[in-house]
């Protein structure tokens, strides 16, 4: 295999006409520029250069190799410049992997602030179940996940960077007798039946783990995974429920929401992201961006005796 540093080195003194130029030329000595071309010489196989007068000219070979040398000169240029416009932010694709509520709140707004600051960095989003989004960011295929209590460890070169505490809240109808009362016990809820809104894993284990402390197990009587079909039922009067505030953003005008006390239960939103892809100055801006977004979307107020 040639060496593509002799092939430069062969390629200055073309250029030049002498190995005392090229050696000028490339900082080198001449006998160093000598030696590099002989070596590529008995690479090759074949002759490069031809003395003439106190000069050099290439063979027919050197000279094929000469025009070879420019391209891969041409060519390693480009790659270099398109690595600092990588590195740089300038340029470049992202691969985000996301929940529902997430993509609203947290999500939406860091992507179109990154476009801002990043124009020229394309970000791939997909909506996929919680398993998956942790499986793509530690193999690679995704370059940050936003998760729901990702287990700890992910692995050696995988970071979980905590995002925002998101804690449950009481849905209740408006009509409901519990409806008055500025902040619930969570075993004011024990005899109730229960509208349930969240599929088995993370977002469902926060509220089966607050019950259980609480001294009881929640009844679900009717299922649904959308907050907002969610919502429909308990306000139909079919049960209570536990959701998280940050699927609560647009209340259903029947039901009341009500913080809840011994115990909270909240669920922890993160990013889980690869320490090679924090090189990239893009992925350190979207995230910036994310943990900007989950301050302005945390908690604030708690829900008042309105629902508001």
């Amino acid at each position: 295999m040639l060496d593509v540093r002799r092939l430069q080195v062969l390629r200055a003194v073309v250029s030049s006409g002498t190995v005392t130029a090229a050696a000028a030329h490339l900082g080198y000595t001449p006998s160093a520029v000598s030696q590099q071309v002989a070596a590529l010489e008995k690479q090759a196989g074949t002759a490069l250069l031809e003395r003439v007068g106190r000069g050099v000219r290439p063979t027919a070979a050197g000279l094929l190799l000469t025009e070879h040398a420019v391209l891969i000169g041409t060519a390693v240029a480009r790659a270099e410049s398109a690595l600092a416009d990588l590195r740089a932010g300038r340029t470049g694709r992202l691969s985000v992997r996301y929940f529902a509520t997430a993509g609203s709140t947290l999500v939406a707004p860091a992507v179109a602030r990154l476009r801002a600051e990043h124009p020229g960095v394309r970000v791939d989003l997909a909506l996929v179940d919680s398993e998956e989004r942790i499986r793509e960011a530690v193999r690679g295929r995704a370059d940050l996940a936003v998760v729901v209590g990702a287990p700890e460890p992910l692995g050696d070169g995988i970071r979980l960077v905590r995002l925002l505490d998101d804690p449950y809240a009481a849905v209740l109808p408006t009509a409901h007798p519990l409806a008055g009362k500025p902040t619930l016990n969570l075993n004011d809820l024990a005899g109730e039946q229960w509208v349930g809104s969240e599929p088995p894993g993370p977002c469902l284990e926060p509220v089966l783990a607050g019950c259980a402390a609480a001294g009881f197990s929640p009844d679900f009587v009717v299922e649904s995974e959308d907050y907002a079909t969610a919502q429909g039922f308990v306000a139909a009067g079919l049960g209570v429920g536990l959701m998280p505030r940050l699927g609560l953003r647009n209340p259903h005008p029947g039901v009341v929401l009500r913080p809840v006390r011994g115990p909270e239960p909240v669920r922890v939103i993160s990013a889980v992201v690869r320490e090679t892809s924090l090189e990239q100055t893009a992925l350190r801006g979207l995230l910036d961006a994310l943990r900007d977004a989950a301050t302005a979307a945390g908690p604030g107020d708690e829900p008042g005796p309105e629902g508001s």
